[in-house]
């Protein structure tokens, strides 16, 4: 994805392109020749075709950049040795530099361009052993040093000559990684942008006909009171369908289009495509169903317009969606089937089902709660959620994000994305089929092998709040949109029943709120009451949310009490306390709670309210949690100073080899560990008695003999371990005893190690998933986390605040810190742990299990009991690395 937004297709330059880069090199201004070659060079010779178009792909290797069918730009490496000259693989070929060049179409510099392809070159170098590029650049040739000098790599620079010699290292720094990832915001972000905000819209299937389809989309969009010219497109052409000018095809539109929404034929999507891609359309919207939701044939259909789509620069919302909205005055469009406008506000949601996008949108009418974009991507084919966080991100119309999502495309961009948008703004997200399994979807995607509560603990690491129905979703979005996030969790309660303030302060409770006793003003309450206790409350120091309870009044009019609430709501706003209702049972934003901006629009100080005290509760302990995460420091990540990466990286090069998995002894888990300052307690495996009596003689008595067999080691009915072996004749009938119950000493796989001090044994752990990747596991050992799965997981890098988290995120945390009068454990000691797990993690992909079981933590420190380690070749990263849109689903 290029700077503006548009796509380009890149990819290796081959003979087959001889053509092509005739073509090319002709339409490539003479000054931007000079730049490249230092000379006039006004055509390319045969020869010099011949040496642009093939390569070995080790030591010469040429990328081009490609919109539709025709080159816009190229880059190459050619490997040098010492003094400057190409070498080939084989005596020379351990050179580790390598010569780079750009040549970009003038049309189509200021773009981008040349930034992607150098991240692309350089990915694509760093593979074939080459670590610096060395470029030869004119000092007039300003353009060009920007792009190296802004790419964030390590770089000297000569004058010689007349020429600027620039040296790029390219290992990846934390600069480079940074550049790459805001670039990729950027584009993508107004590439977004591009289809949310047209200055001009085409129809193609309008009918004339009341009621189709393309007839709906039509006059919806005549009705939003979209401003630009409006466009439809019907092969009978003739006179005008809602007043609108028809063509026969989009080509023939006399006018530039931005967006061109489609309901034909799936058939016929394709040609469509095409015809959009010619004419210069910016975006897609295809409604059409008839694709990857209906087979094979139709997820090949649907990739075909994917590939077509974003050969031409376009991207494409659908197929098989209910459309986009935008409620900006400035543009006011609404592209979709949905009849109902959304009200304007500051929300932005995203949805995948279009016939669920249908009811949302109704709901956001009913409740009063107002849109700033809406998005229901259908099949998702391209456009994703990922996307919108990256538009919603810089939007200053969204200050709420609302993702409705039945997947996970990748959800390590995701959690990426929405841990960063968070900090700015609230993310809501409903993940929906959270049991079922073998869902047809209409877009490929891989089924998530964490249990669900792992995925839970992993948005929490990002911030993200996560609901389990649309209409809680909608709970939250209404406090987050119109009331201030609390600094804490003090609840003060305040209503005429005093059974439903009960009923609140017992919610509260069970929510993990802290609530006040509540305030009873009883049925007999005057509009006058509530103002003194509201403004009580509001002025405590020792309250940090309120929530109102109002049923219909004895002596009192609700419009009074109202009114009443409302002003207290401008007190709220500015004492930074959310104030929720449970009002006549109304749900949403009543008319008379709201506060309008001047454009008649709800503005912050609108007061949410509930049909039962249970359901502001729910959304009031959500938002608590989540001001509290953002109150948290990030953290940073830790890179211990102690850590020996490279004799690690050594040895797992050695065990792994050509295989494509391997898991390590003891010894060998013991000596990667140690690397990074873990170092598990020796066991000594053992096969007799007198072995084991003379292992226990020098490790010193007290001695644990336990079985390291996999399938009998939490064999609790086998005796698999026997603790606190303080002599050598209760060691010798140890080993009697369960080397006849556990099979023999072949069988048994019996070692002795030290008895480690008592304290509270947990499980520490890294595992490989292959959505979220590296993953860190920590729970108590035993039942708590095999049995009741009382296990909690963070995304690896984790940074201390992660780690910290973590630690207390698991149900039976309380055990660490002295439940019941016990001695509390050194936490930090647990924190460091994970810590050096999550660095071992970065440096070493190739680790996708640890697994350190039991850790037993006591007050001075912990003792890592057993360690198992296994290795494999984890699939390549799609969510780093050079920028890439990845294939169409």
């Amino acid at each position: 994805m290029l700077r503006d937004g548009a796509t380009a297709h890149l990819r290796p330059v081959g003979p087959h392109d001889a053509d092509r880069l005739v073509e090319f090199y002709a339409r490539v201004s003479d000054e931007s020749k000079y730049l490249r070659f230092f000379t006039p060079y006004p055509r390319l010779s045969a020869r010099d075709v011949r040496h642009f178009t093939n390569h070995d792909w080790i030591d010469r290797v040429g990328l081009g950049l490609f919109v539709g069918d025709a080159l816009v730009a190229i880059v190459r490496y050619d490997r040098i040795g010492p003094d400057g000259r190409a070498v080939r693989t084989g005596p020379h070929g351990r050179s580790s530099t390598a010569e780079v060049a750009f040549l970009v179409q003038d049309d189509q510099q200021g773009r981008g361009v040349a930034s992607v392809l150098l991240e692309h070159i350089a990915a694509v170098a760093r593979e074939r052993g080459i670590r610096r590029f060395v470029a030869d650049v004119l000092p007039s040739n300003r353009r060009m040093m920007k792009v190296f000098t802004e790419a964030g790599y390590t770089q000297q620079s000569a004058f010689e000559d007349g020429v600027v010699r620039l040296t790029l290292d390219l290992e990846p720094t934390d600069t480079s990684t940074a550049v790459m990832l805001a670039r990729e915001h950027r584009a993508e972000a107004r590439s977004t942008a591009r289809l949310l905000n047209p200055r001009s819209v085409a129809v193609i299937g309008a009918g004339r006909r009341e009621g189709t389809v393309g007839n709906t989309l039509l006059r919806n969009l005549a009705e939003s009171g979209f401003a630009g010219p409006v466009y439809a497109v019907n092969p009978a052409a003739g006179d005008p369908i809602e007043g609108v000018p028809v063509y026969p095809t989009v080509v023939d539109i006399p006018g530039e289009v931005d967006l061109a929404i489609v309901a034909v034929p799936a058939r016929a999507v394709q040609q469509v495509a095409q015809d959009c891609g010619r004419h210069g359309v910016r975006g897609l919207v295809v409604v059409s169903s008839g694709f990857a939701e209906t087979g094979p044939e139709g997820r090949e259909r649907q990739r075909r317009l994917v590939r077509t789509a974003r050969s031409h620069g376009m991207r494409v919302i659908g197929p098989n969606c209910l459309g986009v909205l935008n409620t900006d005055p400035e543009v006011s469009v609404n592209a979709s089937l949905s009849p109902r406008m959304p009200r304007r506000g500051r929300v932005g949601m995203f949805a995948q089902s279009g016939a669920l996008g249908i009811a949302i949108l109704e709901s956001t009418v009913n409740r009063g709660i107002g849109l700033s974009t809406f998005v229901s991507a259908g099949n998702r084919a391209d456009v994703s959620g990922n996307d919108l966080l990256q538009y919603w991100e810089d939007d200053p119309a969204t200050d709420v994000v609302l993702l409705h999502l039945e997947s996970l495309g990748n959800p390590r961009k995701f959690t990426r994305l929405a841990r960063r948008v968070s900090r700015r703004k609230p993310v809501v997200v409903v993940k929906s089929l959270r049991h079922a399994e073998g869902v047809p979807l209409g877009h490929a995607t891989r089924a998530l092998s964490l249990p669900d509560q792992a995925v839970d603990s992993l948005f929490r690491q990002a911030g993200v709040i996560r609901v389990p129905t649309v209409a809680e979703m909608f709970d939250v979005a209404q406090l987050l949109a119109y009331q201030p996030l609390p600094a804490g969790d003090r609840v003060a309660i305040v209503g005429n029943s005093d059974s439903l303030g009960l009923l609140t302060q017992d919610a509260c409770t069970s929510a993990g709120l802290d609530p006040l006793r509540p305030i009873d003003l009883t049925t007999s309450a005057t509009a006058e009451d509530f103002r003194k206790a509201l403004g009580d409350v509001l002025a405590s120091p020792d309250s940090d949310a309120v929530v109102v309870v109002f049923i219909p009044p004895l002596t009192t009019s609700g419009q009074e009490v109202a009114s009443v609430i409302a002003e207290m709501a401008e007190r709220a706003v500015t004492a930074g306390k959310p104030l929720v209702a449970t009002y006549l049972a109304h749900e949403g934003l009543p008319d008379q709670l709201r506060r309008l901006d001047p454009d008649g629009v709800p503005a912050p100080g609108s007061v949410p309210s509930y049909p039962a005290p249970e359901n502001a509760v729910r959304a009031l302990s959500e938002v608590v949690r989540y001001a509290a995460w953002r109150r948290r420091p990030a953290g940073e990540v830790v890179e211990f100073e102690d850590v020996d990466a490279d004799t690690a990286r050594g040895l797992v090069r050695a065990r792994l080899g050509a295989a494509d998995a391997a898991g390590l002894s003891p010894a060998e888990a013991a000596e990667l560990l140690g690397c990074y300052g873990i170092h598990p307690s020796p066991a000594v495996r053992v096969d007799s008695e007198d072995a084991t009596v003379a292992a226990a003689e020098q490790m010193g008595y007290p001695v644990v003999l336990k079985t390291i067999a996999e399938h009998l080691r939490h064999r609790v009915d086998l005796d698999g371990v026997r603790l606190d072996l303080g002599t050598e004749a209760g060691l010798r009938r140890a080993f009697r005893r369960m080397s006849t119950r556990l099979g023999g000493p072949d069988q048994a796989r019996l070692v002795v190690q030290r008895m480690a001090p008592r304290g509270v044994a947990t499980m520490v752990g890294l595992t490989y998933d292959e959505s979220f990747g590296a993953l860190l596991r920590f729970g108590l050992a035993g039942p708590a986390s095999e049995l009741l799965g009382d296990v909690a997981h963070r995304v690896v890098p984790a940074t201390d605040q992660d780690v910290a988290d973590l630690v207390r995120d698991i149900r039976a945390a309380p055990v660490l810190f002295g439940y019941r009068g016990a001695p509390p454990v050194d936490v930090g000691a647990l924190e460091e742990l994970l810590l050096r797990l999550s660095q071992l993690a970065e440096d070493l992909p190739q680790v996708t299990s640890v697994v350190l079981d039991p850790v037993v933590a006591t007050g001075e420190g912990l003792t890592v009991l057993d360690a198992r380690v296994r290795l494999s070749r984890p699939p390549l990263r799609t969510d780093l690395g050079p920028r890439s849109m990845g294939n169409p689903r």
